[in-house]
């Protein structure tokens, strides 16, 4: 999921696009991830356990969850469980290319 996430963020370098983590593991797992993992993006430690307070507003009921949100704040898509890498560059670039032409 990592090496996707960090190709994503390359690929996605000046265009209107965020990443943004949430993870839920035990801090020092989270440190050592963003270590290893080179995660340069911006990431949140929810409390260490999967009923943290981001997951719990977000109602998130499984792992991994992904939303893709519009630049309006508008939740366009969510997976629970990864979407796989093609079908979510798919849904990113189709996004991102509607909000370039002001859509």
């Amino acid at each position: 999921m990592y090496p996707h996430e960090r190709s994503l963020v390359a690929r996605m370098q000046g265009k209107p696009f965020a990443l943004i983590g949430v993870n839920s593991d035990p801090k020092e797992k989270v440190v050592d991830a963003i270590k290893r993992e080179n995660i340069t993006w911006r990431s949140f430690w929810d409390g260490g356990n999967t009923r943290g307070p981001i997951a719990t507003e977000w109602q998130v009921q499984g792992w991994p969850t992904m939303y893709l949100i519009d630049h309006k704040g508008v939740i366009r898509k969510s997976y629970v469980g990864s979407p796989g890498g093609e079908v979510l560059d798919r849904e990113i670039d189709a996004l991102v290319k509607a909000i370039e032409a002001g859509k």
